[in-house]
């Protein structure tokens, strides 16, 4: 994990070593950050449902129309605030987030004030899980090997929801999730079947070794 100023390739830190491509990258869909991870609707319902109580409570202690509206507007302009503050930061969010997938591991450049640049190689990656939306983007999570440190304050909102122990990070709410999926399982299957192969042909040279 680092901080940085400069991007020599968007997403990335660093030049990629030889040998290393970027197989795909993606951000998070704004508005489906604002509705999932900071809960817009939520909020918005809560300033309606708040200033429909001001209202009534207002004409039941008899204070006139007049008072419960001006009650009501109160509140809606506030919720209004709140909401449009929220819709800001997951724009923001999202605009500064870039979620890269190459074929040796999962780059997150994530972090609104102090873009942060986060590596998970394959061989730290235990297996990885995609959660569709109704609207279309889907949430590509990955499970890290026992023992791998995640903070979840630090990562959020890039990590799996209401998944606490251990947390997961995840590629949130990305308009092609399908597609980044397959593309890691893939790229996580042929890295298996790399290493497989490689662990295969050190035994069989030590073995060879041993009969020399």
């Amino acid at each position: 994990m680092r901080t940085h100023e400069f991007e020599p390739i968007p997403g990335l830190p660093e030049e990629l070593p030889d040998g290393e491509e970027i197989l795909w990258q993606g951000k998070p869909a704004w508005w489906t950050l604002a509705k999932r991870a900071l809960h817009v609707r939520k909020v918005g319902a809560y300033f309606v449902i708040v200033g429909a109580w001001f209202a009534t409570d207002a004409l039941i202690q008899g204070e006139g129309v007049l008072a419960a509206g001006g009650y009501a507007v109160n509140q809606l302009l506030i919720g209004a605030v709140a909401v449009g503050l929220l819709m800001a930061l997951a724009r923001w969010m999202a605009t500064t987030t870039l979620y890269s997938i190459t074929n040796r591991r999962v780059v997150m450049r994530i972090g609104a004030s102090l873009p942060t640049t986060v590596n998970l190689p394959f061989d730290r990656i235990e297996a990885a899980n995609l959660a569709r939306h109704r609207d279309g983007t889907s949430d590509v999570s990955v499970r890290l090997e026992e023992g791998e440190k995640v903070r979840f304050l630090l990562f959020w909102p890039h990590v799996r929801p209401w998944r606490l122990s251990p947390p997961e990070p995840t590629l949130r709410v990305v308009p092609d999730g399908d597609e980044a999926a397959r593309i890691l399982a893939e790229a996580l299957e042929a890295h298996r079947a790399r290493e497989k192969g490689t662990q295969t042909a050190s035994g069989v040279d030590q073995e060879a070794a041993a009969h020399s």
